[in-house]
């Protein structure tokens, strides 16, 4: 078995009576990789987190997890730390004993690691504060701080980043970054695009069950579609007329949503685009904002699922 993959699922399939969470699944998430799984509300991504975490067994397919092939038993192979919808907490205990009666569960005598862990979280100042009071944020990194007693090679996490603010978001992407560099593999879901993009390299993206593209995010996010972007000039008709002599440029709204007469959306890929830009400069209109409306990934993940959704409705 290889070694250098931390999960190998093919053919995974899990139902739910009559519903079909699960439809084929095939994945690979490699040693020391951050990878991202996403999708639309009920495309089965909590199913397989769970199935990875041992909360769930597949009805068919071959699933690998660290070298092992998982069985029927309903337990995370060793090595495998995580949450779905949220971690467990005792809320009348503080976080300090949080994670002690976690690491007793499990069978440690020793609490050490707890305060390395809160540290690491950036918990450290209400490691003696009841969990009850704390913000959805603050449960999340407390949650992560529970995994990391376990010193995991792999970790599997359900939003981590909800909730969070500036300063525990750097705190969470820090952690995970290092435990990557580490050779801990980090497979997460989220629903932020700005998560995917500041910590992983590789996305399997799902959609009704099935896997519509499983690849890097550069990939995935490859600047070969036409986008919308609201460009902002000093010349706004100058910027128009240009726009509309541009081959590949189609202007789509020149105020619209934006409440700006200033603001012009064009729809072009981007060598269109630089073309435009390079007019402007050249006729002297001064381009003082130029950004996607929606960003290249976001729009790649709605087209794919999009896609899916429709091929599954005929």
């Amino acid at each position: 078995m290889d070694t250098r993959i931390a999960i190998r699922a093919r053919g995974i399939t899990k139902r739910f009576g009559d519903v079909v969470a699960l439809d084929g699944i095939d994945l690979d998430v490699a040693q020391g990789q951050i990878h991202a799984l996403v999708g639309p509300n009920g495309a089965g991504k909590t199913t397989l987190l769970g199935l990875l975490l041992g909360l769930a067994v597949a009805d068919r397919g071959r699933l690998e997890i660290l070298g092992t092939p998982v069985g029927r038993s309903l337990a995370a192979p060793y090595g495998v730390a995580g949450f779905v919808d949220g971690p467990g907490l005792y809320p009348s205990l503080t976080a300090k004993q949080n994670l002690a009666a976690l690491a007793a569960l499990r069978g440690a005598a020793r609490t050490t690691g707890i305060d390395d862990a809160l540290d690491q979280v950036g918990l450290t100042d209400v490691a003696d504060d009841r969990v009850r009071g704390f913000s959805l944020g603050m449960r999340q990194r407390l949650g992560l701080a529970a995994a990391l007693l376990t010193k995991p090679r792999l970790l599997v996490l359900d939003e981590p980043s909800n909730g969070l603010d500036p300063a525990g978001k750097k705190h969470v992407y820090g952690v995970l970054n290092r435990l990557a560099a580490e050779g801990t593999s980090v497979v997460l879901s989220s629903h932020r695009m700005d998560d995917l993009e500041a910590l992983c390299s590789e996305v399997t993206l799902v959609a009704t069950g099935r896997v519509v593209f499983s690849g890097p995010l550069s990939k995935l996010a490859a600047e070969n579609r036409e986008l919308d972007y609201r460009l902002l000039t000093s010349d706004p008709e100058a910027a128009r007329r240009l726009a509309v002599d541009t081959p590949g440029i189609q202007v789509v709204d020149d105020a619209g949503v934006w409440h700006d007469a200033r603001m012009l959306v064009v729809r072009a890929q981007v060598p269109a685009l630089d073309e435009l830009v390079a007019g402007l400069v050249h006729a002297g209109v001064a381009v003082r904002e130029l950004a996607p409306v929606v960003s290249p990934l976001e729009a790649a993940f709605l087209a794919l699922t999009e896609q899916q959704q429709q091929e599954v409705g005929q």
